[in-house]
């Protein structure tokens, strides 16, 4: 508007430059905002607005009265566009241009907090600039790191609990032996890179495809997958930790680029075959060929080398020869190796390393079942069985992994006692030599003894004998073998009689439907052969064919009616099947297990249960009766006290202590127990100085396995013997019939005399300790068909310099004669009397024992209503056997 006070509008006469200098003009006033809807005339350059120079020349033809009104006209439109223009930008203020436009200027409510596309492709560019800047920063400043010196591998040290050095071992058989390229036959680096990178020869190092997959398949919820290059497994082996850190794999990616770029393939991948671990102590091909088929590398079958490359997923869970955990029983291996070897052949053929003829042939051979794992030579006679047994401890209780214990490095401290180990295996190696001819006699062929020792007070296992020797017999003896233990489950079954209680057929219907009475141990059961088993109401046991059972006895021997101490003392069967079953099964598995044994050790609970067709392992055994010594409180057997490495301590075992049994019904099982020992089957387990032991023989069915296992407050010991020829393809437990020279083997033959041997010696020197005198318990109950009137039959009591072998008692027919009926209820209070019946009862009361040897000893296992194999028939033993060393006790 100012311009207009300037320079008024020309009179009408000034003709065409006139109108043209008004138009010129108004243009200069005023920029007309775009979308005006009055005509403005633009500046000079720029395209005319609608109604501007045309309007003008319109009117100058019309005349100078036309051009006037033409450039007052335009005047007065670039005016308005001025003013509208000058009211918008009183109402919106100053702008001002940012450099980026976020919030958005010109929106508003939700709108403005929203980026446009282009923000958001321009944000995503200049991250991945500045991602590949940085990534070429590092690149050029990360150096390839020098290759370990992996050649060779460390040693773990292992201590005797007195802080004596015990052995120095190597991680295994075999240390890392570096092969050159060549020397790796093309088979195995086939097989490797079909199955673990198909694109090893082509990609740059990483696959970024592979780590997408894997990003993907575990975002939803599928298999956990690496994404790993060959590379980046040679750089993680020969140059980086194992730590799992976000930085070690970033450097992890980027030193596998610049490997990739400035390496050979070959001395790639040769790298990573030398430095990768293959199980048993295993580090690098080489070493491998000699572990599992006991062969240089370059001999290697492609079938062979199959079954390598699938090692490299995870030794542990591949071996079949099994690993560490229940996951890894050889079974579950076996089929695992089975099913990768399978499958890396036919990658072979699809990744166009294998003709398929080939593949066929190797199929049609069969798999290619590995040698036996065998120890390091340093490991000769015990010494395996201990650093074995120390090492599964290890890795099961700590963080320590057993590749990582393979690796070396640490000092571990056991709770072995040198001076025990070489006393129980000297006591064993002396029954041998006296006894067993193996050359002279089949039957002596295959024997196997195994063992273990406890101190109740702390848990701790002071000593263990696991086999002739580590480096010929490979079995952990002293561990889980699946060897039924008999009647030295006998006590379990006791204890959970005057625990529970039996159940009372005649109870108060308004007290609930499981009433019990607990037991005494003079309650009185019927002790004869093939008696009929009943259910706890008094009706028949039927078995699955709707069958009666008739328990047997060791030597079909008839007792008549005995407490049940007379029947733990002469370990007679059918009074403890038949309490078992009073009782309930389920109710003596909990009482095992409260006094230390495990789940997956004990048999179905069927009848037999009670007379032992469980396999614990000596180990869990020895525990376990360690509950009884310490007076019902159990500690869970235990094998290191402490773990270091670098000086730094690793793991630091604190053992727990709970009230596993109660104190009267543990102090009453050890009363009765000591009976067995002093005047029963046990009597060869004495000990010298008047020391008193408590303890329990027993021997399975067809004489296929006999226990002892016995202790004084100070230590728990248990011994088992059996035979099985542990180099058979098929393994099975053979007869003891005519073994020693003997007509069978029982647990008071030669279990217990290496008992008592031994304990006498790790004994000798202690104080000695009485046990403590048990608190009446229970009650005296009559099962069975027990009558609590019984007649009495006059026995003659022997004099001290008479034989206490019992006269021979008639032969039982095949049907049990029928009992005494009952004159009283199955628990009527009036037939809880005192005294213990005599007659059938104590008849002969020592009789059978033989001078503490063999005769009369202990009841076997006769066969269990239910079908059950050797080694706690029910599949429940756990690691599968003889061969189940693997899933055992960790001591």
């Amino acid at each position: 508007m100012s311009e207009h006070r300037r320079k008024p509008p020309q009179s009408a006469g000034g003709g065409r430059a006139a109108a043209r200098r008004g138009a010129q003009a108004s243009g200069r006033r005023a920029a007309p905002r775009r979308g005006a809807t009055e005509p403005e005339s633009p500046p000079p350059g720029e395209g005319r607005p609608y109604g501007g120079r045309a309007e003008a020349r319109r009117a100058a033809q019309r005349g100078g009265g036309g051009r006037r009104r033409a450039a007052e006209a335009g005047a007065t439109a670039t005016g308005a566009g001025a003013v509208g223009r000058g009211r918008r930008a009183a109402a919106n203020g100053p702008q001002k241009k940012r450099l980026i436009d976020y919030p958005r200027s010109g929106r508003s409510g939700a709108r403005r907090w929203i980026p446009s596309w282009k923000q958001v492709a321009g944000t995503a560019i200049g991250f991945m600039g500045l991602l590949m800047g940085s990534a070429g920063i590092a690149f050029a400043m990360l150096d390839i790191p020098r290759v370990k010196g992996d050649s060779q591998v460390e040693k773990n040290v292992y201590y005797w609990a007195d802080g004596e050095q015990m052995v120095v071992a190597g991680a295994g058989e075999y240390n890392r032996q570096i092969v050159d390229y060549d020397s790796i036959p093309p088979a195995m680096r086939n097989a490797v890179i079909a199955a673990e990178n198909a694109s090893f020869e082509d990609d740059p190092g990483v696959d970024p495809m592979g780590i997408a997959r894997a990003v993907f398949n575990m975002a939803k919820g599928g298999t956990t997958q690496s994404g790993s290059t060959i590379t980046q497994q040679y750089v993680k082996n020969a140059m980086l930790t194992q730590e799992q850190t976000i930085s070690r794999k970033v450097r992890e990616l980027i030193i596998s680029v610049k490997v990739g770029a400035y390496e050979e393939k070959e001395t790639i991948l040769a790298g990573y075959l030398n430095t990768a671990y293959y199980g048993r102590g295993a580090y690098g091909i080489q070493a491998a060929s000699r572990a599992y088929y006991g062969k240089d590398c370059n001999d290697l079958t492609a079938s062979e080398s199959a079954f390598l490359s699938a090692t490299l997923n995870g030794p542990n869970l591949y071996d079949p020869a099994g690993g560490v955990g229940s996951a890894a029983t050889p079974e579950k291996n076996r089929k695992r190796a089975e099913e990768r070897w399978a499958w890396t052949l036919k990658r072979e053929v699809e990744t166009g390393r294998m003709k398929a003829a080939e593949r066929s042939k190797w199929i049609a051979d069969g798999f290619p079942t590995p040698n036996d794992p065998k120890p390091a030579t340093n490991k000769a006679g015990q010494i395996g069985y201990l650093t074995t047994l120390a090492d599964n401890f290890v890795t099961s209780k700590s963080t320590v992994s057993k590749a990582q214990l393979d690796r070396g490095g640490y000092e571990i401290h056991t709770t072995f006692d040198k001076k025990k180990m070489l006393q129980l295996e000297k006591a064993v190696q002396k029954v041998t030599k006296e006894n067993l001819k193996p050359k002279e006699r089949d039957e002596d062929k295959y024997v196997q003894f195994g063992g273990a020792s406890i101190d109740p007070r702390t848990g701790e296992i002071v000593a263990i004998y696991g086999g002739k020797d580590a480096t010929e017999h490979f079995t952990n003896n002293s561990d889980y073998t699946g060897v039924p233990v008999g009647s030295t489950f006998k006590p379990f079954v006791l204890a959970a009689a005057m625990s529970d209680g039996v159940r009372d057929p005649e109870g108060d219907p308004d007290q609930g439907p499981d009433q019990r009475t607990q037991v005494s141990p003079l309650s009185v059961y019927n002790g004869d052969n093939k008696v009929k088993l009943l259910n706890y109401d008094g009706s028949t046991w039927l078995d699955k064919d709707n069958k009666e059972w008739h328990q047997t006895n060791d030597g079909d021997k008839s007792y008549g009616e005995v407490t049940l101490r007379k029947a733990m003392q002469e370990s007679i069967n059918t009074p403890f099947i038949q309490l078992g079953v009073d009782v309930g099964t389920d109710k003596v598995k909990e009482t095992a297990l409260e006094a230390g044994l495990v789940e997956d050790q004990l048999a179905q609970t069927v009848p037999s249960f009670s007379l032992g067709t469980s396999s614990p392992s000596a180990i869990r055994l020895a525990g376990s009766y360690a509950t009884f010594a310490a007076e019902g409180e159990q500690i869970t057997p235990w094998s290191v006290k402490t773990v270091e490495k670098n000086g730094q301590p690793v793991y630091e075992h604190k053992a727990k202590k709970t009230q596993g049994l109660d104190t009267k019904v543990a102090n009453n099982v050890t009363d009765v127990l000591k009976n067995v020992v002093e005047k029963g089957t046990g009597t060869s387990a004495q000990l010298p100085d008047g020391r008193p032991a408590a303890g329990k023989t027993g021997t399975t069915d067809g004489n296929k396995s006999a226990w002892f296992a016995g202790y004084t407050p100070q230590l728990s010991t248990a011994i088992g013997m059996f035979r099985v020829n542990d180099r058979a393809e098929k393994q099975k437990f053979l007869e003891m019939y005519g073994t020693g020279g003997r007509q069978s083997i029982h647990g008071s033959s030669f279990p217990a005399q290496i008992w008592a041997d031994y304990m006498g010696r790790a004994l000798k020197g202690e104080k000695v300790e009485q046990f403590p005198k048990p608190e009446p318990i229970g009650e005296k109950v009559y099962g069975d068909g027990a009558s609590p009137t019984p007649t009495p039959t006059p026995t003659p009591t022997p004099s001290e310099s008479e034989s206490t072998e019992p006269p021979p008692s008639e032969t039982p027919s095949e049907t049990p004669s029928s009992s005494p009926s009952k004159t009283c209820g199955f628990f009527d209070p009036k037939c809880k009397e005192e005294d213990e019946p005599t007659g059938g009862a104590d008849g002969g009361s020592d009789g059978g024992v033989d001078g503490g040897a063999d005769g009369g000893a202990d009841g076997g296992i006769s066969s269990s209503p239910t079908t059950t194999p050797p080694g706690g028939g029910n599949g429940n033993n756990g690691g599968g056997g003889w061969l189940g060393g693997p899933d055992g006790d960790t001591g």
